[in-house]
């Protein structure tokens, strides 16, 4: 019970920091002139990608920017995310609970990613960014990806990857080139995970990192010229080998000890069992 909580804090408040330490670099110098002393950005540096739920209203770099004020439309398309989340925890989990507890418990972590991540942090989003900050949504449209550079590049948890190009890739480049520190970045993902997935749930240690290095070498397998040539990092068949390259091995990043140690009984704590 007590590890189900625990793996959640964590979880939660890693978010939450993350979260923080992008707003904390996206606020505008102007309005808040004690954020003047920090160096100012590359053309291009963290800009919100496009969304069809965002509308533009001018473009966005680090410290001196224009947020996308959110439209009721993402409001709402936000809200159903959390919705969506809470109806897979306590509506679906319960219906198959009499299954294994490994399938039970990724259902109820579907459940978690869509409330928490999908859901709650892109409200977070919305509030800060009606209130002038220029604080983007977590996740963008994940499911769009057609390379894997994209899917962690520009889609994924983009809190996580501006902190690690900031504080890790950008200060790899001159030592290791730019695809050592594309390596180096995954290689750091992969403990982290393990970190905070295997050590909680005492087993299967080595899973996490050995997932993010399949990532690592899928990523620089696509910018390769036989994979350009065969038409992978675009189109259809780069979105069907980057979904195939991220389904395949999850099983390593969320394994079964993990989930049944950890999930399940955070499952029945919150009453979703």
């Amino acid at each position: 019970m007590w590890r189900g909580l625990g793996w959640m804090r964590t979880v939660f408040w890693t978010r939450i920091i993350e979260c923080a330490s992008l707003i904390r670099f996206t606020l505008e110098p102007r309005r808040h002139p004690w954020l003047r002393w920090s160096a100012t950005p590359a053309p291009g540096a963290w800009t919100i990608p496009p969304s069809p739920l965002l509308p533009r209203r001018g473009s966005c770099a680090r410290l001196k920017c224009e947020p996308y004020y959110p439209s009721k439309a993402e409001w709402l398309f936000a809200l159903g995310k959390c919705v969506c989340g809470l109806a897979v925890l306590f509506g679906a989990v319960p219906l198959i609970r009499g299954n294994d507890a490994y399938l039970v418990g990724w259902v109820g972590m579907i459940g978690v990613v869509l409330m928490l991540h999908f859901g709650f942090f892109h409200l977070l989003s919305c509030a800060w960014r009606s209130a002038g900050v220029a604080a983007k949504p977590l996740m963008n449209w994940p499911l769009l990806s057609t390379s894997l550079g994209d899917f962690w590049g520009r889609r994924w948890n983009t809190a996580f990857r501006d902190l690690t190009h900031r504080f890790l890739f950008r200060p790899l480049t001159p030592r290791l080139g730019p695809r050592g520190a594309v390596f180096a970045g995954f290689v750091f993902s992969g403990l982290v995970h393990d970190a905070v997935i295997s050590w909680p749930a005492a087993g299967g240690y080595g899973g996490p990192t050995a997932f993010f290095l399949i990532q690592g070498c899928g990523m620089l397998a696509e910018r390769s010229k036989v994979a350009r040539a065969i038409g992978l990092g675009n189109g259809w068949r780069g979105w069907f080998a980057t979904m195939a390259l991220l389904i395949a091995p999850a099983c390593l990043l969320l394994h079964p000890p993990f989930v049944r140690r950890v999930v399940v009984p955070f499952l029945e704590r919150m009453g979703a069992w």
